[in-house]
């Protein structure tokens, strides 16, 4: 995966939510743990592309990460919370490129490429996207560039 060529701010991103930090989610160096940052990221893609009223993935199919690669920025310190922003920058036959931003207080923290594909759950193969899916990914895309 390309490494973006521009830094993005929150509001740069078609799609933002939220999460809150955990006493849990820190280490014994007193940040956030690595791991958890993979939880903040799904967060994003979940509240984006599984919204039960509005489903995109066709009946039969499912979304699964076929790559992902995450760029660790800046500790994230606990209390408080991050903001997810989610945007697309490829839509294929039945991939999506997704790109995420981390932000804590403003700052960037963590930026992540995700490859996913809407997966025919009986046969287990690759399922191409419909038009509907399609047309709503494409309100959403977002130049790294």
């Amino acid at each position: 995966m390309a490494k973006p060529t521009k830094e993005l701010a929150l509001d740069d991103f078609p799609f933002q939510t939220y999460d809150k930090l955990r006493y849990a989610d820190t280490d014994r160096q007193g940040h956030v743990n690595n791991a958890v940052f993979s939880t903040f990221l799904e967060t994003g893609r979940v509240e984006f592309l599984l919204d039960p009223s509005k489903p995109l993935t066709d009946e039969g199919a499912s979304f699964v990460i076929a790559n992902i690669s995450l760029n660790l920025l800046s500790e994230i310190n606990w209390p408080g919370k991050v903001d997810i922003g989610t945007g697309i920058t490829k839509i294929g036959n039945s991939s999506i490129g997704m790109f995420q931003g981390v932000y804590q207080n403003g700052k960037c923290v963590a930026t992540s490429q995700t490859v996913i594909v809407q997966m025919n759950n009986e046969t287990r193969k690759s399922h191409p996207l419909s038009e509907k899916t399609k047309d709503f990914l494409a309100k959403h895309l977002i130049s790294t560039e």
